[in-house]
């Protein structure tokens, strides 16, 4: 995805409440509306994951390589943290 593209200016019809959960989430965000707006877009169009990230993803919430933390005590943990 391109960051430095020209932009062209678009209307579009919202529901009134619709409208509303955009401001107060914007707002949250501290961004502007059309910022916050072009951000979930932008996420929705372009953020669909690689297929090796796809994969790497599985693979993690497999746990098939997530080995085991030994949280007896601090020293401990270290140990086994660097034993994954």
């Amino acid at each position: 995805m391109e960051t430095t593209s020209r932009k062209k200016q678009t209307a579009f019809r919202l529901s009134e409440a619709l409208l509303a959960e955009i401001n107060i989430r914007a707002m949250q965000s501290n961004r502007s509306v059309n910022n916050y707006v072009e951000s979930i877009l932008s996420q929705s169009v372009f953020g669909t994951p690689n297929p090796d990230t796809i994969e790497a993803i599985k693979e993690s919430r497999s746990g098939k390589y997530a080995g085991k933390l030994d949280m007896q005590d601090f020293d401990s943990f270290l140990k086994s943290v660097d034993a994954l």
